[in-house]
């Protein structure tokens, strides 16, 4: 006879501690049903939650993780496993998600030694229904087993943390990160309860247990969002996720989860340093205690400070000494000092004294080790104390989806990349100091570069460097985006170009500290800010300001098309692994026929470059792989040819892939002239819009049909936006830019 099923329960989708509760209660109603409906009894069998259930931690859309036990006893696994049957199909009727086994205490022990998270569930097991001795008996040799093999377990359980944080990263730092996976996310806060039924450590304490409900919440609000299972928040569920939680806004959301996550993991990185201690052979006697720097030494694989700096009174640049000690030794600094630093150390004085700057500088070149001191003192004030201007970008969120971290991760990420290129400049104190220095404008009104560089001098002036030095790093920081944005913006090939740029830059010192920024800058912001073509774009440039500056000549190169060959036939295409060449006879829109035939084959344009002779054009289109891979380059050819013919219906094709891209809402496309002195014999227009398939070939489409010659272009794209920049031959007087400029924005306006 089939066993009805009980009604599927209908679950709260709110957020908080409450709303958890709630739906933990609801579905323990429920399944206690299931189960005395299915036959099961109070003696011989148990059904027990794990996972989010047992900790009372269910979410809208939460998995239900599930053992049913028996006994062991004679026909206990077949009739545990009929009965297992009738509840087990209930749960799937119910649409929920089911992870399930049928096993005995001892089967599931044994398990246990050869399964990590099977002996993490079982410390957080909880009766639903049926025989509570056998539950508790579960339980209670689960915990005695987990505490006897723990010296082995432990080092296991720290592997499978270290990749899985290698997997997910840093959700403090990340803009859209795993809540449950990433480090200092809802995982670590299980692996810190296990640290602790283990013995080794304290359990977490209140201020953890209260970041630990955030996320929480977090993962609740996300799940009433989105409709379904899914812990990682992306950008476009910030704003209804914020309002869910009353947050404020998405910027509110995303620094209460930064600063959740630092919690966590800050208590990870501590109970993991007890762990080792624990696991470490005991010295005999005396323990060494290893000199590291004036008044700091190691003891026991960390930093501490030495006994004579403990005074009532401490130096103020003793914190940057403890810190510069210990990224050099690669080595963390203990909680204790930490807390006696941040608890003790005074004011720096202003101007810095010499001794404090060059630990800080030393703690900047430090390199990779540089990144987790740098954030254990930042944790404890201490940063602050250096860098009062830090509190601002504490945790502060990008909005241009390039970036993988927030604002203050970024820029000590930079730093680190820079102390790789210290080699590569006159002045390597002067660039590890502007990698930090560098975004310290961000979240304040206007361009960040510009409102950012008095900030980096009024720091630089408080350190203690000299005037000329000052003046160095507010220029730095007003112009670490001229060589990426000309580069990529601008024609090489335009004397005018490298004119602007050696005038602005004055010197090669300076110019060798951009580049070295621009390299160290796009390493810390994420994989999309740069490429093999950019670099080589940004060190062409390079090349000709270092000369113009030198003998003060200035020899732009010569256009790229303008060096092709004629050919025999045409039209004559060449395709290399990131470049094709066209010569055609010269018609209207063939720069819009190349474009939109390379936007079929999903090849994006990047730079443009075309001259025309006696009839004759010639074009130039550096390209890549909008999603990598391998391209079909017989039939990238072959369509070329025909769509410079005009035999290949482009304008259809595209249209027709069009309508099948999904939308989101963007701003409005904008349309940016630029002065006169920017080129030579052209006029610049630049068109600041939201990316999507085919805008190259619809606005050079539009050019064509209001008269435009496109000289030269310049495709520049940043997440989903682009800035593209076209090189108008001859000048336009007001009326030709109005018609221009209506054209291209009808143009890049999403229909």
């Amino acid at each position: 006879m089939t066993q009805p099923s009980a009604p599927a329960p209908v679950l709260s989708t709110g957020a908080g501690a409450d709303a958890r509760t709630e739906r933990s209660a609801t579905i323990d109603e429920w399944l206690s049903k299931i189960f005395s409906g299915a036959g099961g009894g109070t003696s011989g069998a148990a059904l027990v939650a794990v996972g989010g259930l047992g900790r009372r931690e269910c979410a809208p859309r939460s998995d239900l993780d599930l053992v049913l036990l028996h006994d062991g006893g004679p026909g206990a696994e077949a009739a545990a496993d009929e009965l297992g049957s009738r509840i087990w199909y209930q749960v799937w009727d119910a649409k929920f998600a089911l992870d399930h086994s049928t096993r005995s205490p001892e089967q599931a022990l044994a398990l246990a030694r050869e399964d990590l998270k099977v002996a993490l569930g079982l410390l957080d097991a909880r009766l639903i229904a049926g025989d509570e001795a056998l539950m508790a008996r579960l339980h209670a040799d689960a915990v005695a087993q987990w505490r006897r093999e723990a010296r082995h377990l432990l080092p296991a359980l720290r592997a499978l943390t270290t990749r899985r944080w290698e997997a997910h990263g840093e959700l403090a730092f990340l803009l859209e990160g795993d809540v449950k996976e990433s480090r200092g996310g809802l995982r670590d806060f299980g692996v810190l309860r296990g640290i602790g039924f283990a013995g080794v450590a304290d359990g977490p304490r209140p201020a953890v247990r209260g970041a630990h409900r955030t996320l929480l919440d977090v993962r609740d609000a996300l799940h009433a969002v989105r409709g379904r299972r899914v812990d990682r928040l992306l950008a476009q569920d910030r704003d209804e996720v914020a309002e869910l939680l009353d947050f404020g806004d998405r910027d509110d959301l995303l620094r209460r989860i930064a600063e959740a996550a630092r919690t966590i993991a800050y208590a990870s990185d501590d109970a993991w340093r007890a762990v080792e201690r624990w696991s470490a052979p005991r010295a005999r006697g005396h323990e060494e205690r290893r000199p590291l720097a004036r008044d700091v030494v190691e003891q026991r694989g960390e930093v501490v400070l030495a006994r004579a700096a403990v005074t009532p009174r401490p130096d103020p640049a003793l914190p940057l000494r403890v810190a510069a000690a210990a990224a050099r030794a690669d080595l963390p600094i203990a909680h204790a000092t930490l807390e006696w630093l941040g608890g003790f150390a005074g004011p720096m004085p202003r101007p810095w004294p010499a001794p404090a700057r060059d630990a800080l500088l030393t703690l900047l070149g430090s390199g990779p080790s540089m990144i987790s001191v740098w954030e254990a003192c930042d944790r404890y004030g201490l940063v602050v104390n250096w860098l009062p201007e830090w509190a601002r970008v504490r945790s502060l969120p990008q909005h241009n989806p390039v970036h993988l971290y927030t604002v203050d991760r970024h820029l000590v990420e930079t730093a680190r990349q820079a102390a790789r290129l210290t080699r590569d400049v006159d002045r390597p104190d002067l660039l590890v100091l502007c990698g930090l220095l560098h975004d310290i404008g961000k979240g304040l009104p206007g361009d960040h570069s510009v409102v950012g560089a008095p900030i980096a001098a009024a720091a630089a002036e408080r350190l203690g460097l000299s005037p000329a030095d000052v003046a160095q790093v507010e220029k730095v920081v007003r112009l670490h985006l001229l060589l990426p944005d000309t580069a990529t913006r601008r024609d090489l090939s335009d004397p005018q170009t490298i004119a602007t740029v050696a005038r602005a830059v004055g010197d090669a010192s300076t110019l060798s500290l951009l580049h070295a920024l621009a390299r160290a800058d796009a390493a810390a912001t994420g994989p999309a800010a740069w490429s093999d073509w950019k670099g080589r774009l940004i060190a062409e440039l390079v090349r000709h300001v270092e000369r113009a500056l030198d003998t003060g000549v200035i020899d732009a190169p010569p256009s790229p098309a303008a060096e092709l060959p004629v050919p025999a036939r045409l039209p004559a295409v060449h395709l290399e692994t990131d470049s094709v060449a066209v010569t055609a006879s010269d018609r209207r829109g063939l720069l819009a026929a190349v474009a939109g035939c390379l936007s079929l084959h999903r090849l994006d344009v990047v730079t443009a470059d075309t001259v025309t002779v006696d009839g004759l054009a010639r074009m130039v289109c550096a390209v890549q792989p909008r999603y990598g891979g391998e391209v079909d380059r017989e039939a990238v050819v072959s369509d070329l040819r025909r769509a410079v013919t005009g035999d290949l219906p482009v304008a259809e094709r595209l249209a027709a892939r069009e309508r099948s891209t999904r939308r989101s809402a963007s701003a409005p496309p904008r349309v940016v002239w630029q002065p006169p002195s920017a080129a030579t014999d052209a006029t610049v227009m630049e068109l600041r819009a939201t990316d999507t398939p085919g805008l190259l070939f619809r606005v050079a489409r539009a050019l064509g049909d209001v008269g435009a010659d496109v000289r030269s272009a310049r495709i520049s794209t940043l997440g989903g936006e682009v800035v593209d920049a076209f090189y108008l031959a001859g000048t336009w007087d007001a009326d030709a830019r109005a018609r221009v400029e209506a054209a291209v924005i009808q143009a890049a306006t999403p229909h």
